[in-house]
């Protein structure tokens, strides 16, 4: 006779674990399928790398700073949690953002990724680009689309082959590689923008493509009433987010482990027919279902044991590490040398700093009056030796880089530095086959299931969207299989066991 209730371990406490034992508890409530959940996460803390420090002077997040609104994911269950009153949106009286160009700090058009700039003056007048440079970009409408296409595109490939290779290294390859703190020539176009190759097959062109899609796009709408910027964040922090999640599961009886690994997963036997999820104090977890939403490269070592070749597809998915060093400035020391949200560095430049967020005017509230919170970027792909470095390296080295991009040379009074090691999954070529086959593999050991950052998207918005499929997933393959009929959503996750 089947066991009341279903039995679910999640592996991992970060975003992607903590917004798949929500959607489950969500979907057990819809569809009143008794389920006992429990979230096992390694560290002493929730949230994996979304960590907010908070002193009596500064507001500092040691990951993520913000979120994408345009993948709406992340916003509605801010709303859905009730933190609506603590959504702020970017400082709109410093809406700029520059690059670091040939000696100098560069505004960039504000719209550039949708390849409709408010400003094309800014273009013009930054001197960013060459005029044959923005020629070669604007002739993107006309440029042949590529017949026959290949399966997969590095990023570098595509984009020089759109819009030429001086718009690649200044406008384009700081925005979208500097997202993955990765190199463009490694990264795949279908695993990280895969909109940009279906306008050139569908439209012939980029530009064309997207700027059909915008003047069809109806006006954007906010169920709050209250205006939303490309990126927002909480009033205390994007921790506040993982502080309601945790507080919402407590309150639905979700079981929560903090500060226990997990040593391995037993597939079920024919006596049990459960998994059973060994934790590293020695606790034995049985469950009906495991889902794993940890890094590729630990899920792989989970899955050695019961799925080797499993195992060895998820520990190809290679990471780079970084780092993020906060300062703290009195206001009238830097006045004169910040302006608008910070910068970016391009690859070609060949510096030690990937960005710099002037934090205290992105954002209401980060530091005390007369105070400047700066956060400096550093590592990356191929550049992550410098992540070894102890803390006061990492602050000597920033320092020195700002002092040569924007002339600071006062002393900060507050130097914080987070290390990320292993941090950021690289999706590079052929990472979609690589995913497909692990689906393909993990449909043979049912009621196993794999999330997280190292799949299907890295940011905060596509982790929550994943781990909701998976949640809901849970239930839906439940259902099908004991024969029992769903009254509740009836979207499927897509991918069979894998979000």
């Amino acid at each position: 006779m089947r066991k009341i209730p279903y039995q679910v371990v999640i592996v991992g406490g970060g975003i992607s674990g903590l917004a798949t034992a929500y959607a489950l508890t969500e979907e057990s409530a819809t569809t009143q399928t008794p389920v006992q959940c429990t979230v096992v996460e390694r560290e002493p803390r929730w949230g994996g790398k979304i960590l907010t420090h908070v002193t009596d002077n500064y507001l500092i997040e040691g990951g993520p700073d913000s979120f994408l609104t345009s993948k709406p994911w992340a916003l509605e269950l801010c709303r859905t949690l009730g933190l609506q009153d603590q959504l702020i949106s970017t400082n709109p009286q410093h809406n700029q953002t520059f690059s670091f160009c040939r000696g100098a700090l560069r505004e960039l058009p504000q719209g550039l990724l949708a390849f409709r700039p408010r400003r094309v003056d800014t273009l013009v007048s930054s001197g960013l680009l060459t005029w044959g440079g923005m020629l070669r970009m604007a002739a993107e409408r006309f440029w042949p689309k590529q017949n026959p296409r290949p399966s997969d595109e590095s990023l570098g490939e595509f984009f020089r082959r759109r819009f030429g290779t001086e718009a690649f290294e200044y406008l384009i390859e700081p925005l979208v590689a500097g997202i993955y703190a990765g190199d463009a020539d490694e990264l795949s176009i279908e695993s990280t923008f895969p909109r940009f190759r279906e306008l050139e097959r569908e439209h012939g062109s980029v530009i064309k493509g997207m700027r059909k899609a915008l003047a069809s796009a109806p006006p954007a709408s906010s169920s709050s009433g209250a205006a939303t910027t490309m990126f927002m964040s909480l009033r205390g922090g994007l921790s506040e987010l993982i502080q309601a999640l945790v507080e919402a599961l407590r309150k639905r009886g979700v079981g929560l482990m903090a500060g226990v690994g997990c040593l391995e997963i037993q597939s079920p036997t024919l006596e049990s027919g459960e998994f059973q999820v060994m934790l590293e104090n020695g606790n034995r977890l049985p469950a009906d279902a495991v889902v794993l939403a940890t890094p590729a490269y630990q899920t792989a070592r989970l899955l050695r044991a019961i799925r080797p070749e499993t195992a060895s597809l998820l520990d190809g998915i290679p990471y780079a590490s970084t780092a993020t060093i906060s300062m703290a400035y009195p206001a009238e020391s830097i006045a004169s040398q910040i302006r608008g949200f910070g910068f970016v560095v391009p690859r070609k430049e060949q510096r030690s700093l990937l960005a710099a967020t002037w934090t205290s005017l992105k954002w209401p509230d980060r530091s005390r009056a007369g105070e400047t919170l700066i956060r400096g970027y550093i590592g990356g792909r191929g550049r992550e030796t410098i992540v070894e470095q102890d803390d006061r390296t990492l602050v000597k080295c920033v320092r020195a880089e700002l002092l040569s991009m924007v002339g600071i040379s006062a002393a900060p009074t507050y130097t914080e530095v987070h290390r990320w090691r292993q941090g950021m999954p690289q999706y590079v070529l052929g990472h979609a086959d690589r995913l497909a086959k692990v689906q393909e593999q993990l449909a043979h050991l049912p009621g196993l299931y794999v999330t997280g950052a190292g799949l299907y998207g890295i940011g905060i918005p596509d982790c929550i969207r994943e781990g909701t499929k998976v949640g809901k997933q849970l239930l839906q393959d439940y259902a099908a299989n004991h024969g029992i009929k769903n009254s509740g959503s009836t979207e499927s996750g897509g991918r069979g066991q894998i979000g």
